[in-house]
C-alpha cells in the first residue's frame, strides 16, 4: 500500500492562499516551515489534537470533483500534502513515512464550515466528510518533496 506524493502545499498565514511548493522541511512536533501552523497562526493552533501536518488523497479530490461538479483546485482543500495511492482513513493513531519524514495520524480531517466559507462553493463540506484527509504529528524530522513515497510503517 505504498504511496506517492502529488502535491505539497504552505498558507503562510491564516486565510492565506496556499502556495504549491516542490519541497518542505517538516519538523518534529512543530510543522512543516513556512506553514501557518508551524508559527501556530492557523485557524485550529492552539487544539490539543496536532495540527502539524494534514494529507488529502487525489482519489478523494478527484471522486469530490466528478460525484459533486465541484471545482477543487490545486492547494484550495486546504491540505498540505496531496498523496496518491494511499488509503489515508486507516492510519489514524498509525505511523507512516512521507519522504524522509515520519508522522503519525490523530484523526480524520473532516471538512468545516470554515472551508466551505473560504471556497464559497456550497456543498463542499457535505462532499468532502470521510475523504477530507488525515490531521497528524511529525514524530521524526526530515524533508518531503513531490514525487517522493509515502509508505506505511509496519
Amino acid at each position: 500500500m505504498n504511496g506517492v506524493v502529488k502535491g505539497i502545499f504552505i498558507a503562510r498565514e491564516q486565510g492565506s492562499p496556499a502556495e504549491p511548493q516542490q519541497t518542505v522541511e517538516a519538523v518534529a512536533d512543530c510543522g512543516l516551515r513556512g506553514d501557518r501552523y508551524f508559527d501556530d497562526t492557523g485557524t485550529f493552533s492552539g487544539r490539543e489534537i496536532a495540527t502539524d501536518i494534514t494529507l488529502i488523497e487525489k482519489e478523494a479530490i478527484t471522486a469530490v470533483e466528478r460525484e459533486y461538479t465541484i471545482s477543487l483546485d490545486p492547494g484550495v482543500h486546504r491540505r498540505n500534502i496531496v498523496v496518491e495511492g494511499v488509503a489515508l482513513n486507516h492510519f489514524v493513531d498509525q505511523p507512516l513515512t512521507v519522504g524522509g519524514a515520519t508522522m503519525v495520524g490523530h484523526e480524520l480531517c473532516e471538512p468545516c464550515s470554515h472551508l466551505e466559507q473560504m471556497l464559497e462553493q456550497e456543498g463542499v463540506r457535505d462532499a468532502l466528510i470521510h475523504r477530507g484527509g488525515l490531521r497528524g504529528r511529525i514524530v521524526d524530522s526530515g524533508s518531503i518533496a513531490v514525487g517522493d513515497s509515502v509508505t506505511p510503517n509496519e
